[in-house]
């Protein structure tokens, strides 16, 4: 029996939403245009309740108030709409993940799961119109002279990405019908493993991901500079029979874009110490379980001491093993001529072996005064410090027209956020304004201050 195949039908998508994150922010607008290779067939756009504040630098972006939404339809009221719409679509976006993961999100809070082929204008403009200096929707727009008078409205930026997309359609001609025969092997691949049913969907992007369980229980989070690279290395994985095991008991994937390591690095540590996932578990307690701790003993003299780390006390530094924290801190007691007694290194009635051989002052046998031993106890201490007190770690965004921004405050992490390029300001109080709250531990501390010390920060922004 012979298969026809029928020419594909394209949804060409496109959102505004109250914020960056899929898991935790929702849509504000939608625009709809079903194109049949040709032409538009059918359309649909509406603005939506998101059930929550718009942020104010949000609104700055789209020119969405609270207000505009305050009557709008919710979700559910034209989920209908959308799934009818959609149905034997391919989803069509510019960076269609972003698109993509919120759509499915509102249908999974409804109890649905939602599910089309996907196609990113992103990734095709890479392709079929190469050396482009900029693949944003506003500078590819530019480049091609396609008009958009309503941009970051969602009507406005489907009705550009439809015209990019016929554009795209027509270099796919010139090259042998690539998109055609793209989508027609994904619609023949009906029977597909329940592994590449699960990754073939996943971004080759910086971020995190979440493998969950038959009961939509998060069993493990992850991150990587290449999402797909890496959760394929897990399905492929068959080296123990944890790696084993927890690919058997994945249902479900998901994922989210950070834009850079930063930020996926901060948010896998804040969710994993969130969820506290099954096959996280095991892997946390090989990392960061002693640590170096000081306090002032009845001497007035600041003492060091290596202990298991506890979740109330916040360590000066940690390690992954008492022998690498007991290395690291016997050099650096020897670099700041501090005393191995006192630190926890020497047990002795009497002076410590470093005095012996004078490389200790004699704090040890109160020789050395606590006003002067402290000192460089002190410098030893605040070496671990942020370089600065107070500023903004500014950094690639989630695509062209973003940046991502992390706040550290007297010393202590806020949080993070993003902010659209072309509103970046450096106002503290508008950049404050972006940062979502998060947690400090001394894991975080741990992450940014690696970070920063490899250079890796595009700038700093001192407040």
């Amino acid at each position: 029996m012979k298969i026809i195949f029928l020419q594909p039908m394209y949804a060409i998508i496109d959102i505004e939403t109250t914020g960056g994150s899929f898991r935790q922010e929702k849509i504000t607008e939608i625009a709809i245009y079903v194109h049949d290779g040709e032409k538009v067939i059918n359309e649909f756009s509406s603005l939506l309740n998101p059930e929550r504040y718009i942020p104010q630098y949000i609104t700055k972006i789209t020119g969405i108030t609270n207000e505009m939404v305050a009557d709008a339809p919710k979700f559910f009221e034209i989920a209908k709409t959308v799934f009818e719409l959609t149905e034997n679509c391919i989803f069509v976006a510019h960076n269609v993940s972003f698109d993509y993961n919120f759509v499915k999100k509102e249908f999974k809070e409804l109890g649905f799961d939602y599910h089309r082929d996907q196609l990113c204008t992103v990734k095709l403009s890479r392709k079929l119109l190469p050396g482009k200096p900029s693949y944003s929707l506003g500078n590819l727009c530019k480049s091609l002279r396609i008009s958009n008078n309503a941009r970051h409205r969602a009507a406005g930026d489907a009705l550009a990405t439809v015209s990019l997309f016929e554009i795209l359609l027509s270099a796919d001609k010139n090259a042998n019908n690539s998109i055609p025969v793209q989508i027609n092997d994904s619609v023949k691949k009906k029977i597909l493993s329940s592994e590449k049913e699960l990754i073939k969907n996943l971004p080759n992007e910086t971020g995190i991901y979440y493998f969950y369980n038959y009961k939509n229980e998060i069993i493990y989070v992850g991150k990587s500079k290449d999402i797909y690279k890496r959760v394929l290395s897990h399905f492929q994985n068959n080296s123990s029979r944890r790696a084993i095991e927890m690919k058997e008991n994945t249902s479900s994937i998901d994922c989210e874009v950070t834009g850079n390591e930063l930020i996926a690095l901060l948010k896998e540590s804040s969710e994993i110490k969130k969820h506290k996932p099954l096959y996280n578990r095991a892997q946390r307690r090989t990392f960061h379980n002693y640590g170096i701790y000081n306090f002032v003993d009845g001497n007035d003299y600041i003492q060091l001491k290596i202990d298991k780390n506890k979740s109330d006390d916040v360590p000066i530094t940690s390690f992954s093993s008492q022998v690498k924290a007991t290395k690291f801190l016997s050099e650096a007691v020897e670099k700041h001529i501090l005393c191995q007694k006192l630190s926890g290194l020497y047990q002795s009635k009497e002076s410590c072996f470093q005095y012996g051989i004078n490389k200790c002052l004699g704090a040890c046998i109160g020789k050395e005064q606590p006003a002067s031993y402290n000192v460089r106890a002190e410098a030893f201490i605040k070496s671990f410090d942020y370089d600065h007190h107070s500023f903004f770690i500014i950094d690639k965004g989630r695509h062209a027209e973003e940046k991502a921004l992390v706040k550290i405050e007297k010393g202590k992490y806020i949080g993070f956020g993003y902010t659209d390029i072309n509103l970046f300001s450096q106002n503290i109080e508008y950049l404050s304004d972006c940062i979502k709250p998060y947690e400090d531990n001394r894991d975080i501390k741990l992450i940014i201050n690696s970070y920063l010390k490899k250079g890796k920060a595009e700038r700093i922004l001192r407040f």
